[in-house]
C-alpha cells in the first residue's frame, strides 16, 4: 500500500513516523509546498520519498496534514483521483471542509480530527508517539463508501487511537470550547503581557501557571488563523461565554464578595471530576 502525506510538519511528520512504527506495511510518500520543510523532512527521514503533488494523487491513501483553508483549496486538484484512493484530512474544523468537499470525491473523503498536537510546529517537531492513545473524531462517515471508511478506521486503529463518531456541526461546536477558545485565550494572555511597559521584567516572575496558560500561544499563527476563520460562529459564542464568566469574577472581586468568589472557584474545580 502507498500512503501519500501532504504537509510534513508536526502533524504530517508524526503521522508518518507513527505509521512506520505500526503494523501497517506501506511506502510513504511526502509533499510540502514549503521548500524548507521538504529539506528538513528529507534530512530527518520522515518519509520514504519526497515527490510532487501529482505523485501523491496516485497513492492508495492521501493524508492532508495542512491548514484547514489549504485542505479546501487542495480539493480542486484532487477531484480527478481514482475511486480507489482514500483521502483523510487532519483538520481542526470539520463543517466547512465537509460542506465544500466536491461531490466527485465525497465518498473518498474521510473527515477526521485527531485530538493531538503540541505548541511546536514544523518537521523537526514531529515524533512517533503524538497520536498514541489519543482520540480521533470521524465526521459524517455515512457519506463514505465502505472501502474508504474501512481504510480510515484501520489506519487510526493501527496508530492506537480511540475513534469517536460525530456530526461535523456538533464537532465544531465542541472543538470551539475545548481547543479553539483555549488558543484564543492563550494568545490574548501573551499579548496582554507584551503590551505592558516592561514585559521582560514581568516575565522574570513567570512560573507554572503563566507558562501552562501561555504555552499554546507558540502554536502556528498560519494554522490557527485559518481555524478561527472557519469556526468563527462557534468560537465567538465560546468567547462570549468566557467573557461572561470573567466579568462575573471581576464584579465579585470589585464588590469584595469573597465567599461567593470562593464558591465560584470551587465549582470550577469539579470540572476535573469528569475529565
Amino acid at each position: 500500500m502507498v500512503i501519500g502525506i501532504v504537509g510534513l510538519g508536526l502533524m504530517g511528520g508524526s503521522f508518518s513516523l507513527a505509521l512506520r512504527a505500526s503494523k501497517i506495511s506501506a511506502k510513504i510518500l511526502g509533499f510540502d509546498k514549503n521548500q524548507k520543510h521538504l529539506e528538513q523532512a528529507k534530512n530527518l527521514g520522515l518519509v520514504d520519498e519526497i515527490v510532487k503533488f501529482e505523485d501523491i494523487k496516485k497513492a492508495d491513501i492521501i493524508i492532508l496534514a495542512i491548514p484547514v483553508e489549504a485542505i479546501i483549496e487542495s480539493f480542486k486538484e484532487l477531484k480527478d483521483i481514482s475511486s480507489n484512493s482514500t483521502i483523510i484530512d487532519l483538520g481542526s474544523t470539520k463543517k466547512e471542509i465537509v460542506l465544500k468537499t466536491p461531490k466527485e470525491i465525497r465518498e473518498n473523503f474521510v473527515a477526521a480530527h485527531p485530538m493531538a498536537g503540541t505548541e511546536n510546529f514544523g518537521p523537526q517537531a514531529a515524533f512517533k508517539e503524538l497520536y498514541n492513545g489519543k482520540i480521533v473524531v470521524l465526521c459524517n462517515i455515512e457519506k463514505n463508501s465502505t472501502l474508504h471508511k474501512t481504510r480510515a478506521i484501520e489506519v487510526f486503529e493501527a496508530l492506537k487511537m480511540q475513534i469517536v463518531y460525530m456530526d461535523a456541526k456538533e464537532h465544531d461546536m465542541h472543538a470551539a470550547y475545548i481547543s479553539h477558545l483555549p488558543h484564543a485565550i492563550s494568545y490574548a494572555l501573551a499579548n496582554s503581557v507584551l503590551k505592558q511597559e516592561d514585559p521582560k521584567s514581568i516575565l522574570t516572575l513567570a512560573a507554572g501557571g503563566f507558562k501552562d496558560m501561555s504555552r499554546i500561544a507558540k502554536s502556528s499563527p498560519n494554522m490557527w488563523s485559518d481555524i478561527f476563520k472557519q469556526n468563527k460562529k462557534n468560537l465567538l459564542y465560546s468567547i462570549n461565554s468566557f467573557e461572561d464568566e470573567l466579568k462575573y469574577a471581576k464584579k465579585m472581586i470589585e464588590d469584595d464578595r469573597h465567599e461567593e468568589l470562593k464558591e465560584w472557584m470551587q465549582n470550577a474545580t469539579t470540572l476535573h471530576q469528569i475529565i
